[in-house]
């Protein structure tokens, strides 16, 4: 018998898991969140979005834990309406990150509170962001100017080589003074160092007093494995890469075939099984 303790929460990357390709919210995904619920098992979530960017699902999931944006920068009342923590990059290390992100050739992104600011509105991923997180961004001249209490800085290009090499060139430079992981091929998110799904994961639990143990993690990018090294239960997406499903426990379908409603009635409520499986296996 597998002797591990009952899940009692859940955290779950939305953009890649909770919801599909489209950026739907599935009904089979909305009943699974019905089942937890009927379980005593909590639903939180967490996201490279601001704030502002996961205000849609509130409604379809009546969500009452604090909503984490930011991957962990911002720790915001479900509401959206109180900022209960947030964690800013030091201005002086902002400036440094846009220029060593536009000079390696990526576009830079600027959030800061509930703001979202870019210098060219024909940018590659703009509209695509825009219509993920449904508000517009502000457009100006120099982010030089917007850079005080900036929350999240986001290097941006197709060229995906690119933006990996760019994670690993700022990790490098940069060191302990911030995070750097990819929450998409093409975006790489810089936060402040304690604002990572690690660190994010545990304020939730002392905030919800779920001992780690308890906790589920769900997710499809190198900015997911953080949290699963810390969970009770990891699930990475089947669309997540082979490098990302290494690392956790169990791996699930895609995120358009149902992998997070999937994920929760096979490993987060039904039995589980005697035997692990390795990880990268898919069940």
């Amino acid at each position: 018998m597998d002797s591990s303790p009952a899940i009692k929460l859940l955290l779950t990357d939305i953009d890649g898991t909770l919801v599909t390709s489209d950026k739907r919210l599935t009904d089979r995904a909305r009943a699974s969140v019905k089942r937890l619920r009927l379980a005593d098992v909590e639903l939180a979530v967490i996201s490279g979005r601001p704030p502002r960017g996961m205000a849609m699902l509130n409604g379809p999931l009546a969500l009452t834990t604090p909503i984490i944006a930011f991957n962990g920068g911002m720790f915001v009342t479900p509401d959206l309406a109180t900022v209960l923590e947030q964690r800013c990059l030091p201005a002086t290390v902002a400036e440094e990150v846009v220029k060593a992100l536009a000079n390696a050739g990526l576009d830079v992104w600027v959030y800061r509170g509930s703001d979202w600011f870019i210098r060219r509105r024909d940018a590659p991923h703009v509209t695509h962001e825009e219509h993920t997180v449904q508000f517009a961004p502000i457009v100006v001249d120099d982010l030089g100017g917007v850079l005080a209490n900036a929350v999240k800085i986001v290097g941006v290009s197709d060229d995906l080589a690119l933006v990996a090499r760019c994670e690993g060139e700022l990790r490098q430079r940069f060191g302990a003074q911030v995070s750097a992981a990819r929450s998409q091929p093409y975006y790489l998110d810089v936060t402040h160092p304690d604002a990572n799904k690690a660190a994010a994961l545990r304020w939730l639990s002392r905030a919800l007093g779920v001992p780690l143990s308890q906790v589920a993690c769900i997710g499809d990018m190198p900015s997911d494995v953080l949290m699963f090294g810390l969970a009770g239960l990891s699930i990475a997406m089947g669309n997540a890469s082979p490098d990302v499903q290494r690392c956790a426990r169990h791996v699930t379908a895609s995120n358009d075939d149902e992998g997070f409603a999937s994920a929760v009635d096979r490993f987060v409520l039904g039995a589980r099984a005697d035997a692990s499986p390795r990880p990268g296996q898919l069940q």
